[in-house]
């Protein structure tokens, strides 16, 4: 009877939730640099490239701005990039912009992160190859 007593509470012990440490809270991404270059984030479908480069261009001289869209359907992703001439005219514009309104979304902005370099696959290993006839000399007479 003890034995049966003491497998049960190890059972229980075993998937109890003292048992388990609680997941770990994501750690939020880096805060980029700051830099001429701002992500925006929260577009409307409706929004052009037009209307980005207007909304922000209150705050300095933008350069460049860009609203990347589908390619099937043409509307915004609900994204974009636009690029000031300085760093300070950027932080205006993020000031200015960022948890604003534009064509009736909430938008966000923050200062763009590089892109990491793409990964090459390695060239020095032989390609694998799984068709035609097999290497060895196996049922060979």
């Amino acid at each position: 009877m003890a034995a049966a007593a003491t497998a049960r509470s190890g059972f229980r012990r075993m998937f109890s939730i003292s048992a388990f440490s609680p997941p770990k809270p994501p750690t939020p991404p880096p805060k980029a640099d700051p830099s001429p270059n701002l992500f925006i984030s929260g577009l409307s479908k409706r929004t052009t490239t037009d209307g980005l480069k207007e909304a922000f261009a209150k705050f300095g001289e933008v350069i460049h701005a860009r609203v990347v869209t589908d390619r099937v359907t043409g509307f915004s992703k609900g994204f974009g990039f636009v690029r000031y001439a300085t760093v300070e005219d950027a932080a205006k514009g993020i000031e200015g912009m960022d948890g604003k309104f534009l064509d009736g979304w909430v938008i966000f902005a923050e200062y763009a992160r590089p892109r990491p370099p793409p990964q090459q696959p390695e060239m020095n290993s032989q390609p694998q190859q799984s068709w035609g006839p097999p290497s060895s000399s196996w049922g060979a007479q």
